[in-house]
């Protein structure tokens, strides 16, 4: 079901800020993007409740679409840093609820915490820390980083616990991780007897789910506690 997540306004419709853009639309979320560049808010204005070409660093350009009373403001725009402090400054005068603002490095996120934002995005470490993750460790799918050392993971079955339930694996005692869900592999055939192969994610596992050889766990714990359950279960 759609979650109704209140209204957002990105402020930047490159790759990154539309791809967050497009994700919360389709959470069910209000959302508003703004660019300079017309070519860019042609693209999207389809997928998101409001499209408009602005100029972001423009404090009463701002203050005329109301940006400041959306619930959070992204401000994702990566080819101008200059015009990401205008447009975070002016926002802050504003008194904006929430504001989060991309950075490119360590010398950019310092300057932004400077000028009072406290929520910054780095894609490019993040995409960095994902793909470290999986090449460290072959059975990891996908990864999240949160605060405090945890992560949400996406990771192959380790061979061992094929066939046991969850109750006999015993994820929290044992490994101090919650399992969220599994994503399990179906087989239907389509036309000319060829096989298609698609993962579904079977909602929340009950103590008597039994783990298959192509499911992939969805779980939540420290970095560490998740590396021992992969490493113990090789």
């Amino acid at each position: 079901m759609p979650l109704s997540t209140g209204r957002f306004a990105i402020i930047g419709a490159g790759e990154y800020g539309s791809a967050i853009a497009k994700t919360l639309a389709n959470k069910g979320a209000e959302v508003y993007i703004y660019d300079y560049d017309e070519r860019k808010i042609e693209n999207i204005k389809d997928d998101v409740a409001l499209a408009v070409v602005l100029d972001a660093s423009d404090r009463e350009a701002l203050k005329s679409q109301n940006i400041h009373l959306c619930d959070t403001i992204v401000v994702t725009i990566g080819d101008n840093f200059e015009a990401v402090i205008l447009c975070c400054v002016n926002l802050l005068e504003l008194n904006a609820p929430r504001i989060m603002a991309r950075a490119s490095g360590n010398k950019q996120r310092t300057i932004l915490e400077k000028i009072g934002i406290l929520e910054i995005l780095t894609p490019e470490q993040e995409v960095a820390n994902v793909v470290t993750e999986k090449l460290i460790n072959p059975s990891i799918v996908n990864s999240l980083m949160l605060p405090d050392g945890y992560e949400i993971v996406e990771a192959k079955v380790p061979p061992t616990l094929i066939s046991q339930t969850v109750a006999e694996i015993n994820f929290r005692d044992k490994y101090e991780l919650t399992l969220i869900t599994i994503k399990r592999e179906f087989v239907s055939e389509e036309n000319e007897g060829k096989e298609k192969r698609e993962q579904h994610i079977i909602g929340v596992p009950s103590s008597n789910s039994v783990l298959q050889e192509y499911d992939t766990l969805v779980l939540f714990g420290t970095k560490k506690n998740i590396e021992r359950l992969i490493d113990i279960n090789q």
